[in-house]
């Protein structure tokens, strides 16, 4: 009788079996022990679970070339990835973490798109003083990767802006507590992002996450509107709004219950590129009056139906600049930090200046920004000039305050090219160009299709790929305009131009003098994209008409590395 093969696993069925078998946040134990022995007594099966723990092992510097199965070389260096819910720090805080950064971190760390911090170049014996270092001041990375609720995140200007409707860092801060790192769901079909913010910008990102709660006033009561399955990645979805009112007093139990909604569907699970809440939308047939339904039957109560809200126009959400907080007298400051990446250094000076000026309170942004609170307004400006000096722009160019990117090749095993240092040698090169440009912009890069860099968003925003050139592979962009949230949301259209990155500056500062000479009187960037059709956008590229090329689709596994 001959004996039949079983079949190969598949990476859902491995990754589903992995999390059954054990909950990583019960396993610290088996880390200290990888640090004692070292790190070739580390097993294939820890490459998973190191995630639960905010951890990844660190690629090689070429990104997903010369790997194999979509994924990278691996080296001896891990990431770790500090959730900071609200993104809200102290200065002790903030100092701890930059000591970690200097001590174990090569003097490097990114801020990310989910207002946390990620450090690189760590050491398998570095990881559990870290944990214990951070777990000392209120902090952990446990959350911050994995199948599980990521960092919840808000606005940074919590508590103190003028015209929020409401403080909603408290229930961030709660929902933080009881739903991440919280063993009942450490096993979900994937990663779970949640926003809550009382701020009239939606400087979050509410319309990209899983789960959005935005404070909407009612009469005299307020409370929150909510809404459902966005996301980006390969297949960028706008979260859905429910019809419902949300009172303060439910919304804990209304984010616990539609948790449980995504943990609790199987079809979620059968694959990983179709395993986030969006596919019940995307693939399912789910509708908006459906989840409402499954919803209220899980309270065991109907909400009570929404009401209109004020969805914010075109507008900064960044926070940067100088601006009269609800307390007379003093001001936030709000710091451009191009593409994250900070040292040490930068850091312990940010700690000491928000201690020397104000009250201490740092706040990190989804722009990879840091805003600064409780500044008397009279020294604002003085405290301005203090951090210009350390290199964090208050009155950043459009170029500068705009630029995002993710990880790249750098240290990311599943991207095709190098963003950090790429994006920073982009905007030096804007702001020689078209030093007279006046027009809010964000310049987003991303090196693979899945948008850690959340180029469907952006007013540019370019995908990392790789093109024969002169003989040669090189970093090539491919670019989507015209993305917006808010009053106008849509996603960024593919226009069909691919440039090598070093002709990437030419390209923008032609598009971008075209919409200076022919723009109408009061005409935004997202307006003239939207009036240009993709062969004339791409011409204006180019310099030349040039036929469509397609943009092609991203294989392998999709990447947590930035997005946090």
């Amino acid at each position: 009788m001959t004996d039949i093969a079983a079949p190969k696993e598949t990476k859902a069925q491995r990754a589903e079996r992995l999390k059954r078998e054990k909950n990583p946040w019960d396993a610290f134990d088996e880390i200290l022990g990888f640090a004692r022995d070292g790190r070739a007594s580390i097993p294939d099966t820890w490459n998973t679970y190191f995630r639960w723990w905010g951890i990844y092992t660190q690629g090689d510097g070429l990104g997903v070339t010369g790997g194999k199965g979509g994924e990278g070389r691996a080296t001896e260096y891990f990431m770790l990835r500090i959730g900071i819910p609200n993104g809200i720090l102290t200065a002790h805080q903030t100092r701890v973490i930059a000591d970690i950064t200097k001590k174990y971190a090569r003097n490097q760390a990114d801020v990310t798109v989910r207002q946390n911090i990620q450090l690189h170049w760590l050491t398998i014996e570095s990881l559990p003083k870290i944990v214990q270092e951070l777990d000392a001041i209120g902090l952990s990375p446990k959350g911050a990767c994995g199948d599980v609720v990521r960092n919840v995140t808000g606005c940074p200007l919590a508590g103190i802006a003028h015209d929020e409707l409401i403080d909603a860092s408290p229930l961030t801060k709660q929902v933080a507590r009881e739903l991440t790192a919280n063993d009942a769901f450490y096993n979900l079909p994937r990663k779970f992002k949640i926003s809550i913010t009382g701020c009239p910008a939606w400087c979050s990102y509410p319309e990209i996450n899983d789960i959005a709660l935005t404070a909407v006033r009612r009469g005299e009561e307020v409370g929150y509107s909510v809404r459902v399955g966005g996301g980006l990645s390969k297949e960028p979805h706008l979260a859905v709004k429910l019809d419902a009112f949300v009172r303060q007093d439910q919304a804990l139990e209304v984010v616990r219950r539609i948790a449980e909604i995504f943990r609790d569907e199987q079809c979620l699970r059968e694959s990983r590129d179709r395993a986030r809440m969006k596919y019940l939308f995307l693939k399912e047939g789910w509708t908006a009056e459906r989840f409402l339904s499954e919803l209220e039957g899980r309270l065991g109560y109907r909400l009570d139906p929404g009401v209109e809200e004020n969805v914010p126009d075109d507008v900064y959400r960044d926070h940067a600049g100088i601006h009269a907080q609800k307390t007379a007298g003093l001001s936030y400051v709000g710091a451009s930090v191009l593409r994250g990446r900070v040292t040490g250094d930068q850091l312990a000076a940010v700690a000491d200046l928000a201690e020397r000026y104000g009250s201490g309170s740092v706040r990190a942004t989804v722009m990879q920004n840091l805003v600064f609170l409780d500044i008397p307004t009279a020294k604002a400006g003085e405290f301005a000039r203090e951090l210009e000096q350390i290199g964090l722009h208050v009155e950043g160019t459009p170029f500068w305050r705009g630029g995002i990117a993710c990880t790249g090749t750098e240290f990311c095993k599943l991207a095709i090219t190098e963003t950090k240092g790429f994006l920073r040698w982009l905007v030096d090169e804007l702001d020689e160009r078209l030093p007279d440009f006046d027009q809010q912009l964000k310049l987003h890069v991303t090196g693979c299709p899945n948008s850690c860099g959340q180029h469907w968003i952006a007013d540019i925003g370019m995908e990392g790929k790789k093109i024969k050139h002169e003989g040669k592979l090189i970093d090539a962009y491919y670019f989507c305009v015209g993305g917006a949230l808010g009053r106008h949301a849509g996603m960024s259209r593919p226009v069909g131009f691919r440039s090598p990155a070093h002709e990437v500056p030419d390209a923008i500062e032609r598009l971008l003098r075209d919409y200076l000479a022919v723009r109408l009187p009061g005409e935004n960037l997202r307006s003239y994209f939207a009036r240009h059709s993709n062969d004339e956008l791409r011409a204006t590229l180019a310099g030349e008409e040039l036929d469509a090329v397609e943009r092609d689709q991203p294989s392998g596994r999709v990447p947590q590395e930035v997005a946090g």
